[in-house]
């Protein structure tokens, strides 16, 4: 079992940046596919980005050059960095996990993972 806690949402202006941070629980951290999802009011849950057990990272065309994903497997981390935001980028972001360790298909839907975390509020003022 697998928990998820992000953090570090919140108000930003137009332009401005944000890190977003999921804590994973679990000993196998660093053999699983992380991802990135994001929901707008009365929108479907939509990709964002995620990284692989071999750190080889893919982005939403929305979010290229400008989001960027990490992980720290140390400290059973994965992170967010957004620059550059804009107002279409308000959302709920929500952290997930794919159950399959050393997965060799790269998961860029929601129903492709298993473990999700409660969400965090990111809202960007035009």
């Amino acid at each position: 079992q697998v928990q998820l806690v992000e953090s570090g949402g919140g108000l930003v202006q137009a332009g401005g940046s944000l890190r977003l941070s999921c804590a994973a629980s679990g000993r196998t951290f660093s053999s699983v596919t992380m991802g990135w999802f994001r929901q707008a009011p009365g929108m479907e849950r939509e990709f964002v980005a995620v990284i692989t057990w071999g750190l080889s990272t893919y982005y939403a065309d929305s979010v290229k050059g400008r989001f960027t994903i990490s992980r720290d497997n140390a400290k059973n981390t994965v992170y967010l960095q957004m620059n550059s935001l804009k107002p279409e980028d308000t959302a709920v972001y929500y952290c997930a996990a794919d159950a399959v360790a050393y997965a060799i298909v790269v998961p860029t839907t929601q129903y492709e993972y298993d473990y999700w975390g409660q969400g965090t509020q990111v809202t960007v003022s035009s």
